[in-house]
C-alpha cells in the first residue's frame, strides 16, 4: 500500500526506480499509489477506486486520456 507514502522526497526516486527496473523486468505488481506519472509510465491495466469500489479500469493511456467515471475525470483533473 502506497509504496512511496511516508519517504522523504529524496528516496521516492529511488523507490520508484527499483519498481520500474522489476517492472522492465516482467515483473507483476500490484501497486496502491498516488504517484500517477509512475502508474501512466510502468502500468498495464490501471484500476481506478472510489469508497473501496472499482469505479473504472482500462489501459493506462485509456484512463489517463479518457476516463469514463465523472469521479475519475475529477480525480485527474486535480491531481495531472
Amino acid at each position: 500500500d502506497e509504496p512511496t507514502s511516508a519517504l522523504d522526497p529524496e528516496l521516492v526516486g529511488e523507490v520508484l526506480k527499483v519498481m520500474r527496473d522489476l517492472a522492465d523486468e516482467g515483473r507483476t505488481m500490484l501497486v496502491v499509489t498516488h504517484e500517477m506519472g509512475f502508474a501512466r509510465e510502468v502500468s498495464d491495466q490501471v484500476i481506478f477506486l472510489h469508497e473501496g469500489r472499482i469505479e473504472e479500469q482500462n489501459t493506462p493511456a485509456a484512463l489517463f486520456e479518457s476516463p469514463q467515471s465523472e469521479r475519475c475525470r475529477q480525480f485527474l483533473a486535480r491531481v495531472l
